[in-house]
């Protein structure tokens, strides 16, 4: 079974500073039809203005993904960390008993754009915990690298959730077939780009939900990059 959601069908909030495509519903953004998928709860993707970010704010009992795409972004928490991500890093927060922490583009000249995800936790009040990584040498390896797990394997970053998430970066004409385990279920986003899943077409902004597939084949028409989630 699948389910398409298109880009242009997102919510979508302009604060001047901050531009935000919601694909699941988010703040003033209500859609009781889109609460999210299985365990995903959040998908934001964001235009963060030069010099601009989110002022120091709290979270718990979440596990908080951020995926930087173009340009940077500044982080700072209450765990001590102080953090600059860049294009091909993916930073992970199980924010847990409680943790504070802002963002912030530090650039002059160039927006930042990211993609925030939240995942609903398996127990909460754990302990917070921070990780990050950069995937860019992998990916233009391998083409599909698992970038979060809920144990870390293949040097992924680990959260509290049996949620992975697969980072892709293929080229024109590339195809790709990724098993799914008995009762897991996909997530798709197409970060830009354009691809093809059966009948489906998927551009920039669109993402495709799988359910009951043992696999899904995926073939793209140009240079695109993706997130592929496998959830319980």
């Amino acid at each position: 079974m699948m389910q398409i959601r298109r880009s242009q069908e997102r919510g979508h909030a302009n604060h001047g500073w901050l531009d935000s495509y919601h694909t699941f519903s988010f703040a003033d953004y209500y859609d009781p039809k889109h609460m999210g998928f299985r365990d995903l709860r959040v998908i934001n993707e964001d235009f963060i203005d030069q010099g601009m970010g989110f002022g120091t704010h709290g979270h718990r009992d979440m596990e908080i993904i951020s995926v930087v795409v173009d340009g940077k972004l500044e982080h700072k928490d209450t765990m001590g960390n102080k953090k600059l991500i860049l294009p091909g890093e993916v930073q992970t927060m199980s924010a847990g008993t409680g943790v504070q922490h802002s963002e912030y583009n530090p650039s002059n000249d160039q927006k930042t754009h990211l993609l925030q995800i939240w995942i609903m936790p398996t127990k909460n009040s754990v302990t917070p915990s921070y990780g990050q990584k950069s995937f860019a040498d992998d990916l233009v390896q391998k083409k599909f690298v698992l970038a979060v797990s809920n144990d870390g394997r293949l040097g992924s970053l680990k959260i509290n959730q049996d949620a992975q998430l697969y980072l892709g970066k293929f080229a024109a004409g590339d195809s790709w077939q990724q098993s799914l385990g008995p009762e897991r279920h996909s997530w798709i986003h197409v970060i830009r780009g354009e691809m093809h899943v059966d009948q489906f077409k998927l551009q920039s902004g669109d993402a495709l939900a799988v359910s009951q597939a043992e696999s899904v084949k995926m073939t793209f028409a140009e240079k695109t990059e993706i997130l592929f989630f496998d959830l319980n």
